[in-house]
């Protein structure tokens, strides 16, 4: 396969995930998200669009780097990637779908831990493919600590 047809994959996949949770996240956001207690650093309902479509154009571009590698491991990074993107796309179903914190957290949690390992790891391959991740993983961390006081708070 071209570099440019896996650098177009790699940036559509991510979009893809984000766009098909935001389906779940809109239909609950002016009912049900409105009606939680949420706590004081909630951020403001405009600020997630622009921010997650930047952390995905970045996970797209991390993806890229490991994929075009030739490293031994490159498969295994790969599916390490995927995994915890797929835990991302449930993310959102879990927590807004389901309008159940609870059910966010069982997903945040081992995502955070994936992608912790994402960092860690992809570093053998690519220290930008592994630098790429890491404001992913800030915001993610930050997600966690969100879901887990509105779990609290309700």
């Amino acid at each position: 396969m071209p570099n440019w047809l896996k650098l177009v994959i790699s940036l559509l996949l991510p979009q893809l995930v984000g766009g098909t949770g935001a389906l779940f996240t809109i239909t609950s956001i002016d009912s049900w998200y409105q009606t939680i207690t949420k706590p004081s650093f909630n951020p403001p309902g405009w600020i997630f669009g622009p921010v997650w479509t930047m952390l995905y154009i970045m996970m797209g571009v991390a993806c890229y780097l490991i994929w075009k590698s030739d490293h031994p491991q490159k498969k295994n990074l790969l599916t390490l990637y995927f995994v915890q993107l797929g835990l991302n796309a449930l993310w959102s179903p879990a927590f807004f779908g389901l309008q159940s914190p609870i059910l966010g957290l069982v997903v945040i949690i081992p995502l955070l831990v994936l992608i912790f390992l994402c960092v860690k790891k992809f570093n053998s391959v690519s220290n930008w493919a592994s630098w790429l991740m890491i404001p992913y993983l800030a915001w993610v961390s930050f997600a966690t600590v969100l879901n887990f006081s509105i779990w609290w708070l309700n």
